[in-house]
Protein backbone atom coordinates (compact mmCIF):
# COMPACT_ATOMS: atom_id res chain seq x y z
CA UNK A 1 0.00 0.00 0.00
CA UNK A 2 1.16 3.40 -1.26
CA UNK A 3 1.05 6.39 1.44
CA UNK A 4 2.13 9.81 1.08
CA UNK A 5 4.21 10.88 3.86
CA UNK A 6 1.72 13.67 4.51
CA UNK A 7 -0.65 10.93 5.03
CA UNK A 8 1.10 8.84 7.67
CA UNK A 9 0.23 6.28 9.72
CA UNK A 10 -3.69 6.11 9.13
CA UNK A 11 -3.40 4.45 12.71
CA UNK A 12 -1.19 2.70 14.84
CA UNK A 13 -3.12 -0.81 14.53
CA UNK A 14 -4.41 -0.95 11.16
CA UNK A 15 -0.60 0.68 9.63
CA UNK A 16 1.01 -1.57 12.10
CA UNK A 17 -0.33 -5.09 12.19
CA UNK A 18 -2.98 -5.66 9.29
CA UNK A 19 -2.44 -9.59 10.57
CA UNK A 20 -4.25 -8.90 14.05
CA UNK A 21 -7.50 -9.23 11.83
CA UNK A 22 -6.69 -11.52 9.08
CA UNK A 23 -4.44 -14.16 10.98
CA UNK A 24 -7.75 -16.39 12.23
CA UNK A 25 -6.49 -19.49 11.33
CA UNK A 26 -5.22 -22.04 13.79
CA UNK A 27 -2.59 -22.71 12.74
CA UNK A 28 -1.58 -18.97 12.68
CA UNK A 29 -2.25 -18.64 15.83
CA UNK A 30 0.19 -21.77 16.97
CA UNK A 31 2.85 -20.28 14.52
CA UNK A 32 2.56 -17.01 16.77
CA UNK A 33 3.26 -19.36 19.96
CA UNK A 34 6.74 -20.27 18.58
CA UNK A 35 10.34 -18.93 19.30
CA UNK A 36 12.86 -20.79 17.02
CA UNK A 37 16.83 -20.07 16.72
CA UNK A 38 18.92 -20.14 14.27
CA UNK A 39 21.51 -22.69 13.64
CA UNK A 40 25.10 -21.41 12.93
CA UNK A 41 25.39 -23.20 9.72
CA UNK A 42 23.14 -21.36 6.85
CA UNK A 43 21.91 -24.60 5.73
CA UNK A 44 18.53 -24.07 7.94
CA UNK A 45 17.67 -20.62 6.76
CA UNK A 46 15.62 -21.40 4.15
CA UNK A 47 13.45 -23.55 6.34
CA UNK A 48 13.33 -20.59 8.76
CA UNK A 49 12.01 -18.15 5.93
CA UNK A 50 9.50 -20.43 4.87
CA UNK A 51 8.15 -20.58 8.72
CA UNK A 52 8.07 -17.11 8.51
CA UNK A 53 6.67 -16.90 4.89
CA UNK A 54 4.11 -19.89 5.30
CA UNK A 55 3.51 -20.73 8.90
CA UNK A 56 3.54 -17.10 10.62
CA UNK A 57 6.78 -17.75 13.18
CA UNK A 58 6.09 -15.47 15.99
CA UNK A 59 9.69 -15.30 16.75
CA UNK A 60 13.62 -15.62 16.49
CA UNK A 61 16.20 -16.13 19.02
CA UNK A 62 20.23 -15.23 18.57
CA UNK A 63 22.84 -17.02 20.05
CA UNK A 64 26.42 -15.06 19.85
CA UNK A 65 27.62 -17.98 16.72
CA UNK A 66 24.87 -15.59 15.03
CA UNK A 67 26.57 -12.34 15.08
CA UNK A 68 29.60 -11.56 13.07
CA UNK A 69 29.56 -7.87 13.47
CA UNK A 70 26.99 -4.90 14.20
CA UNK A 71 26.21 -4.36 10.31
CA UNK A 72 25.98 -7.77 9.79
CA UNK A 73 23.52 -9.14 12.79
CA UNK A 74 21.87 -5.34 11.18
CA UNK A 75 21.17 -6.71 8.08
CA UNK A 76 19.92 -10.60 9.18
CA UNK A 77 17.32 -9.41 11.48
CA UNK A 78 16.21 -6.49 9.33
CA UNK A 79 16.36 -9.14 6.36
CA UNK A 80 14.09 -11.25 8.43
CA UNK A 81 11.70 -8.98 9.30
CA UNK A 82 11.41 -7.97 5.53
CA UNK A 83 9.94 -11.34 5.55
CA UNK A 84 7.40 -11.69 8.14
CA UNK A 85 3.61 -10.56 7.61
CA UNK A 86 3.31 -10.03 11.02
CA UNK A 87 6.51 -8.51 13.08
CA UNK A 88 8.57 -10.76 14.32
CA UNK A 89 10.13 -11.25 17.90
CA UNK A 90 13.90 -11.08 17.55
CA UNK A 91 15.79 -12.03 20.59
CA UNK A 92 18.87 -12.46 22.52
CA UNK A 93 20.50 -12.86 26.11
CA UNK A 94 21.70 -9.96 26.60
CA UNK A 95 22.59 -9.86 30.54
CA UNK A 96 25.89 -8.22 30.91
CA UNK A 97 29.06 -10.16 31.86
CA UNK A 98 29.81 -14.06 30.91
CA UNK A 99 25.36 -14.32 29.50
CA UNK A 100 26.01 -11.49 26.65
CA UNK A 101 25.64 -12.58 22.92
CA UNK A 102 27.01 -9.18 21.49
CA UNK A 103 30.97 -8.32 22.97
CA UNK A 104 33.85 -7.93 22.10
CA UNK A 105 34.13 -10.84 20.08
CA UNK A 106 31.60 -9.38 17.78
CA UNK A 107 31.98 -5.82 17.18
CA UNK A 108 30.44 -4.64 20.51
CA UNK A 109 32.50 -4.32 23.87
CA UNK A 110 32.75 -5.72 27.32
CA UNK A 111 30.19 -5.90 29.83
CA UNK A 112 30.15 -5.75 33.52
CA UNK A 113 28.48 -8.84 35.44
CA UNK A 114 25.18 -8.34 37.18
CA UNK A 115 26.88 -9.67 40.57
CA UNK A 116 29.84 -7.22 40.03
CA UNK A 117 26.92 -4.62 39.45
CA UNK A 118 25.23 -5.35 42.33
CA UNK A 119 28.57 -5.52 44.82
CA UNK A 120 28.87 -1.71 43.41
CA UNK A 121 25.24 -0.87 44.29
CA UNK A 122 25.45 2.25 42.09
CA UNK A 123 22.11 2.68 40.09
CA UNK A 124 24.10 5.46 37.83
CA UNK A 125 26.43 2.54 37.20
CA UNK A 126 24.24 -0.19 36.27
CA UNK A 127 21.41 2.18 34.10
CA UNK A 128 24.51 3.32 32.07
CA UNK A 129 25.08 0.03 31.25
CA UNK A 130 21.83 -0.85 30.54
CA UNK A 131 21.66 2.39 28.37
CA UNK A 132 24.37 1.25 26.57
CA UNK A 133 23.03 -2.44 26.23
CA UNK A 134 19.22 -1.20 25.21
CA UNK A 135 20.93 0.76 22.07
CA UNK A 136 23.40 -1.79 20.43
CA UNK A 137 19.61 -3.80 20.54
CA UNK A 138 17.80 -1.22 19.40
CA UNK A 139 20.46 -0.41 16.55
CA UNK A 140 20.77 -4.19 15.92
CA UNK A 141 16.61 -4.54 15.32
CA UNK A 142 16.28 -6.72 18.52
CA UNK A 143 13.03 -6.48 20.13
CA UNK A 144 13.17 -8.45 23.28
CA UNK A 145 16.10 -9.24 25.62
CA UNK A 146 15.77 -12.25 27.93
CA UNK A 147 16.78 -10.37 30.40
CA UNK A 148 17.52 -9.56 33.21
CA UNK A 149 18.11 -12.26 35.66
CA UNK A 150 15.83 -12.03 39.17
CA UNK A 151 17.13 -15.25 41.06
CA UNK A 152 18.54 -14.29 44.20
CA UNK A 153 22.11 -15.62 45.27
CA UNK A 154 20.92 -17.87 47.96
CA UNK A 155 23.08 -20.78 46.70
CA UNK A 156 27.13 -19.31 46.02
CA UNK A 157 27.80 -22.28 44.57
CA UNK A 158 25.34 -23.10 42.34
CA UNK A 159 26.91 -23.60 38.46
CA UNK A 160 23.61 -22.04 36.82
CA UNK A 161 23.80 -18.39 38.45
CA UNK A 162 26.20 -17.78 40.78
CA UNK A 163 28.89 -19.27 39.46
CA UNK A 164 28.49 -17.62 36.39
CA UNK A 165 27.77 -14.48 38.17
CA UNK A 166 23.68 -13.46 36.66
CA UNK A 167 22.50 -12.67 40.34
CA UNK A 168 22.53 -8.69 41.30
CA UNK A 169 22.74 -10.40 44.95
CA UNK A 170 21.36 -12.28 47.38
CA UNK A 171 18.81 -9.75 48.82
CA UNK A 172 15.40 -9.64 47.17
CA UNK A 173 15.20 -5.51 47.68
CA UNK A 174 18.99 -5.03 45.78
CA UNK A 175 18.25 -7.42 42.85
CA UNK A 176 14.34 -5.31 42.60
CA UNK A 177 16.12 -1.97 42.37
CA UNK A 178 18.67 -3.75 39.67
CA UNK A 179 16.36 -5.28 38.07
CA UNK A 180 13.87 -2.09 38.33
CA UNK A 181 17.05 0.21 37.11
CA UNK A 182 18.05 -2.52 33.63
CA UNK A 183 14.06 -2.72 33.03
CA UNK A 184 13.60 0.80 32.62
CA UNK A 185 16.28 1.30 30.51
CA UNK A 186 15.52 -1.02 27.81
CA UNK A 187 11.86 0.24 27.98
CA UNK A 188 13.22 3.79 26.88
CA UNK A 189 14.74 2.20 23.58
CA UNK A 190 11.23 0.38 23.43
CA UNK A 191 13.07 -3.24 23.93
CA UNK A 192 10.62 -6.25 25.67
CA UNK A 193 12.35 -7.55 28.81
CA UNK A 194 12.15 -10.60 30.57
CA UNK A 195 13.00 -11.77 34.08
CA UNK A 196 13.50 -15.14 34.84
CA UNK A 197 13.67 -17.69 36.29
CA UNK A 198 10.62 -18.04 37.96
CA UNK A 199 9.94 -19.20 39.98
CA UNK A 200 13.85 -19.10 41.49
CA UNK A 201 16.95 -20.74 40.31
CA UNK A 202 19.34 -18.82 42.60
CA UNK A 203 19.02 -21.88 45.44
CA UNK A 204 19.54 -24.86 43.02
CA UNK A 205 22.46 -27.28 43.47
CA UNK A 206 22.09 -28.35 39.77
CA UNK A 207 21.69 -27.05 36.22
CA UNK A 208 18.49 -27.93 34.40
CA UNK A 209 21.25 -27.20 31.10
CA UNK A 210 22.22 -30.21 32.31
CA UNK A 211 19.43 -32.46 33.60
CA UNK A 212 16.40 -32.33 36.27
CA UNK A 213 16.68 -30.30 38.67
CA UNK A 214 14.71 -30.43 41.68
CA UNK A 215 14.96 -27.50 44.20
CA UNK A 216 12.02 -28.70 46.14
CA UNK A 217 14.71 -28.71 49.53
CA UNK A 218 16.68 -25.57 48.63
CA UNK A 219 14.42 -23.31 47.57
CA UNK A 220 12.88 -20.31 49.43
CA UNK A 221 9.41 -18.48 49.71
CA UNK A 222 11.88 -15.13 49.70
CA UNK A 223 12.63 -16.09 45.87
CA UNK A 224 9.14 -14.80 44.79
CA UNK A 225 9.43 -11.48 46.63
CA UNK A 226 11.42 -9.66 42.92
CA UNK A 227 8.03 -10.90 40.49
CA UNK A 228 6.12 -10.04 43.37
CA UNK A 229 7.64 -6.66 43.89
CA UNK A 230 8.30 -5.87 40.33
CA UNK A 231 4.75 -6.83 38.88
CA UNK A 232 3.21 -4.96 41.55
CA UNK A 233 4.93 -2.22 40.10
CA UNK A 234 3.34 -2.59 36.91
CA UNK A 235 5.98 -5.01 34.87
CA UNK A 236 3.80 -6.82 32.39
CA UNK A 237 6.67 -7.52 29.56
CA UNK A 238 7.85 -11.31 29.81
CA UNK A 239 8.35 -13.63 32.76
CA UNK A 240 10.28 -16.69 31.89
CA UNK A 241 9.65 -19.87 33.70
CA UNK A 242 12.21 -22.26 34.80
CA UNK A 243 12.88 -26.14 34.30
CA UNK A 244 12.85 -26.24 38.47
CA UNK A 245 10.64 -29.32 39.60
CA UNK A 246 9.75 -28.40 43.37
CA UNK A 247 7.18 -31.24 44.84
CA UNK A 248 5.40 -28.90 46.93
CA UNK A 249 4.10 -27.15 43.68
CA UNK A 250 3.70 -29.60 41.30
CA UNK A 251 4.40 -33.51 42.29
CA UNK A 252 4.98 -34.27 38.42
CA UNK A 253 6.02 -31.52 36.52
CA UNK A 254 8.61 -29.03 36.51
CA UNK A 255 7.41 -25.09 36.63
CA UNK A 256 7.73 -24.38 33.13
CA UNK A 257 4.99 -27.55 32.56
CA UNK A 258 3.13 -26.77 35.41
CA UNK A 259 -0.36 -25.25 35.63
CA UNK A 260 0.25 -24.51 39.08
CA UNK A 261 3.31 -22.61 38.83
CA UNK A 262 1.93 -20.72 36.13
CA UNK A 263 -1.87 -20.14 36.02
CA UNK A 264 -2.51 -20.65 39.97
CA UNK A 265 0.91 -18.73 41.74
CA UNK A 266 1.88 -16.22 38.42
CA UNK A 267 -1.26 -15.18 37.00
CA UNK A 268 -4.04 -15.77 39.91
CA UNK A 269 -1.66 -15.13 42.95
CA UNK A 270 0.97 -12.71 41.39
CA UNK A 271 -1.46 -10.47 39.22
CA UNK A 272 1.17 -11.33 35.86
CA UNK A 273 -0.80 -10.21 32.66
CA UNK A 274 2.30 -10.15 30.44
CA UNK A 275 3.58 -13.17 28.49
CA UNK A 276 5.05 -16.18 29.71
CA UNK A 277 7.88 -17.80 27.60
CA UNK A 278 9.88 -21.48 28.54
CA UNK A 279 13.11 -21.59 29.16
CA UNK A 280 14.86 -23.32 26.03
CA UNK A 281 12.72 -26.88 25.59
CA UNK A 282 15.32 -28.80 24.25
CA UNK A 283 17.42 -28.34 28.14
CA UNK A 284 18.19 -32.09 29.25
CA UNK A 285 15.62 -31.17 32.09
CA UNK A 286 13.13 -31.47 30.00
CA UNK A 287 14.01 -34.25 27.02
CA UNK A 288 15.42 -36.58 29.83
CA UNK A 289 12.83 -36.99 31.84
CA UNK A 290 9.41 -36.03 29.51
CA UNK A 291 8.01 -37.01 25.98
CA UNK A 292 8.87 -34.25 23.42
CA UNK A 293 5.16 -34.25 22.72
CA UNK A 294 4.02 -34.62 26.02
CA UNK A 295 6.14 -31.46 26.94
CA UNK A 296 4.84 -29.43 24.21
CA UNK A 297 1.64 -29.83 25.06
CA UNK A 298 1.56 -29.89 28.74
CA UNK A 299 3.41 -26.69 28.34
CA UNK A 300 0.62 -25.21 26.39
CA UNK A 301 -1.96 -26.56 29.38
CA UNK A 302 -0.14 -25.04 31.92
CA UNK A 303 -0.69 -21.65 30.58
CA UNK A 304 2.46 -20.56 28.65
CA UNK A 305 2.22 -18.36 25.73
CA UNK A 306 5.70 -18.70 23.81
CA UNK A 307 7.39 -22.12 22.88
CA UNK A 308 11.39 -21.27 22.78
CA UNK A 309 13.56 -23.39 21.22
CA UNK A 310 17.29 -23.19 20.35
CA UNK A 311 16.98 -24.55 16.63
CA UNK A 312 14.66 -24.26 13.81
CA UNK A 313 14.54 -27.97 13.33
CA UNK A 314 13.33 -31.56 14.55
CA UNK A 315 13.93 -34.79 13.17
CA UNK A 316 15.29 -33.27 9.84
CA UNK A 317 11.85 -31.10 9.17
CA UNK A 318 10.19 -27.74 9.85
CA UNK A 319 10.23 -27.66 13.85
CA UNK A 320 7.39 -24.80 13.56
CA UNK A 321 5.46 -27.40 10.97
CA UNK A 322 5.99 -30.20 13.20
CA UNK A 323 4.81 -27.95 16.51
CA UNK A 324 1.91 -26.69 14.64
CA UNK A 325 -0.12 -30.09 13.36
CA UNK A 326 0.88 -31.48 16.48
CA UNK A 327 -0.71 -28.74 18.67
CA UNK A 328 -3.66 -28.88 15.93
CA UNK A 329 -4.34 -32.20 16.42
CA UNK A 330 -4.25 -31.88 20.53
CA UNK A 331 -7.22 -28.95 19.80
CA UNK A 332 -8.76 -31.37 17.56
CA UNK A 333 -8.75 -34.58 19.76
CA UNK A 334 -9.78 -31.86 23.21
CA UNK A 335 -6.51 -32.43 24.51
CA UNK A 336 -6.11 -28.37 24.25
CA UNK A 337 -8.86 -26.05 24.24
CA UNK A 338 -8.75 -23.45 20.89
CA UNK A 339 -9.40 -20.69 23.71
CA UNK A 340 -6.25 -21.77 25.59
CA UNK A 341 -4.68 -20.99 22.12
CA UNK A 342 -6.37 -17.71 21.66
CA UNK A 343 -5.22 -16.42 24.64
CA UNK A 344 -2.35 -16.82 24.20
CA UNK A 345 -2.42 -15.41 20.86
CA UNK A 346 -4.14 -12.42 21.62
CA UNK A 347 -1.45 -11.52 24.30
CA UNK A 348 0.99 -12.23 22.19
CA UNK A 349 -0.83 -9.95 19.47
CA UNK A 350 -1.50 -7.42 21.70
CA UNK A 351 2.46 -7.08 22.64
CA UNK A 352 3.61 -6.74 19.13
CA UNK A 353 0.65 -4.31 18.52
CA UNK A 354 2.42 -2.28 21.47
CA UNK A 355 5.54 -2.61 21.37
CA UNK A 356 7.33 -3.42 17.64
CA UNK A 357 8.39 -0.60 15.07
CA UNK A 358 8.30 -2.04 11.99
CA UNK A 359 11.22 -1.16 9.43
CA UNK A 360 9.07 0.20 7.35
CA UNK A 361 7.58 2.82 9.85
CA UNK A 362 11.30 3.76 10.49
CA UNK A 363 11.85 4.50 6.79
CA UNK A 364 8.65 6.33 6.17
CA UNK A 365 9.17 8.23 9.13
CA UNK A 366 12.33 10.78 8.97
CA UNK A 367 13.26 13.65 11.05
CA UNK A 368 11.76 15.99 9.09
CA UNK A 369 8.53 14.43 9.20
CA UNK A 370 8.71 14.33 13.11
CA UNK A 371 6.45 16.80 14.50
CA UNK A 372 7.37 19.87 16.70
CA UNK A 373 4.58 20.22 18.23
CA UNK A 374 2.09 17.77 20.51
CA UNK A 375 -1.57 18.90 18.31
CA UNK A 376 -4.71 17.86 17.87
CA UNK A 377 -7.73 19.11 15.12
CA UNK A 378 -10.18 17.67 13.20
CA UNK A 379 -11.65 18.07 9.49
CA UNK A 380 -14.47 18.76 8.47
CA UNK A 381 -15.50 20.95 11.27
CA UNK A 382 -18.86 21.18 11.43
CA UNK A 383 -19.26 17.69 10.42
CA UNK A 384 -21.95 15.20 9.94
CA UNK A 385 -21.98 12.43 10.58
CA UNK A 386 -17.90 11.57 10.90
CA UNK A 387 -14.74 13.76 11.28
CA UNK A 388 -11.46 12.43 10.50
CA UNK A 389 -9.32 13.66 13.99
CA UNK A 390 -6.00 13.96 13.13
CA UNK A 391 -3.23 14.31 16.09
CA UNK A 392 0.66 14.92 15.72
CA UNK A 393 2.96 13.69 18.49
CA UNK A 394 6.49 14.52 19.08
CA UNK A 395 7.86 11.59 20.09
CA UNK A 396 6.87 7.42 20.90
CA UNK A 397 4.70 7.50 23.80
CA UNK A 398 0.89 5.74 25.04
CA UNK A 399 -1.71 7.47 23.60
CA UNK A 400 -5.28 7.39 25.29
CA UNK A 401 -8.41 9.39 23.34
CA UNK A 402 -11.96 10.18 24.34
CA UNK A 403 -14.89 11.73 22.96
CA UNK A 404 -17.05 13.69 25.70
CA UNK A 405 -20.46 15.62 25.22
CA UNK A 406 -21.00 18.92 26.84
CA UNK A 407 -22.27 17.27 29.79
CA UNK A 408 -18.76 15.60 30.24
CA UNK A 409 -20.42 11.86 29.60
CA UNK A 410 -18.17 9.48 28.20
CA UNK A 411 -19.63 8.77 24.33
CA UNK A 412 -16.47 7.26 22.99
CA UNK A 413 -13.22 5.32 23.64
CA UNK A 414 -11.42 5.97 20.28
CA UNK A 415 -8.21 4.84 21.21
CA UNK A 416 -7.00 3.04 24.77
CA UNK A 417 -3.48 3.47 25.54
CA UNK A 418 -1.69 2.11 22.57
CA UNK A 419 1.83 2.90 22.44
CA UNK A 420 2.29 4.73 19.38
CA UNK A 421 5.17 6.52 17.69
CA UNK A 422 6.63 10.01 16.46
CA UNK A 423 5.03 11.12 13.58
CA UNK A 424 1.23 12.12 12.18
CA UNK A 425 -1.80 10.20 12.91
CA UNK A 426 -5.42 9.79 11.98
CA UNK A 427 -8.85 8.54 13.42
CA UNK A 428 -12.36 8.65 12.26
CA UNK A 429 -14.92 9.36 14.98
CA UNK A 430 -18.31 8.75 13.61
CA UNK A 431 -21.14 9.94 15.37
CA UNK A 432 -24.21 8.71 13.28
CA UNK A 433 -26.06 7.63 16.27
CA UNK A 434 -25.56 10.89 18.55
CA UNK A 435 -27.52 14.10 18.30
CA UNK A 436 -26.14 17.34 17.24
CA UNK A 437 -24.76 19.42 19.94
CA UNK A 438 -20.58 20.23 20.82
CA UNK A 439 -18.40 17.62 21.58
CA UNK A 440 -14.72 17.47 23.13
CA UNK A 441 -12.19 15.34 22.42
CA UNK A 442 -9.37 14.64 24.81
CA UNK A 443 -6.17 13.07 24.15
CA UNK A 444 -3.74 12.18 26.19
CA UNK A 445 -0.07 11.32 25.39
CA UNK A 446 1.62 10.24 29.06
CA UNK A 447 2.02 13.38 31.03
CA UNK A 448 0.61 15.84 27.90
CA UNK A 449 -3.31 16.48 27.53
CA UNK A 450 -4.76 18.37 25.03
CA UNK A 451 -8.69 19.46 24.56
CA UNK A 452 -10.55 19.55 20.72
CA UNK A 453 -14.05 20.98 20.56
CA UNK A 454 -15.78 19.40 17.92
CA UNK A 455 -19.42 20.34 16.20
CA UNK A 456 -22.02 17.61 14.86
CA UNK A 457 -24.12 19.57 12.82
CA UNK A 458 -27.41 17.53 11.56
Amino acid sequence: MQMKKSHLLVSFFLVLFPTLLNAQTLSEKIGQMVMVGLPPSDANKDTLLVDITERNLGGVLMFAYNIDSPNQIRELNADLQSYAETPLFISIDQEGGIVARLDEQNGYAVTTSAYDLGVFDDEDSTRAQAARMAGWLEEAGFNVNFAPVVDLRINRFGPAIARLERSFSSSSERVVDHSGWFIEEFQKKNIVTTIKHFPGHGSAESDSHNGFTDITNQWQNSELEPYQRLIEGGFSDIVMTGHLFHRDWDNQYPASLSEYAITTMLRDSLNFEGLVVTDELFMRAISDNYGFDEAVIQTIRAGTDILLFSTNVYNDQSLTGYLINLVSEAVETGELSEERINQSYQRIMEMKQARIVTSDEEELLTDADVPADFRIQNYPNPFNPSTRIRFELPSSTNVSMIVFNSLGQKVSDLISDQRMMAGIHEVTFNASQLPSGIYFVRLQADHQLNIHRITLIK
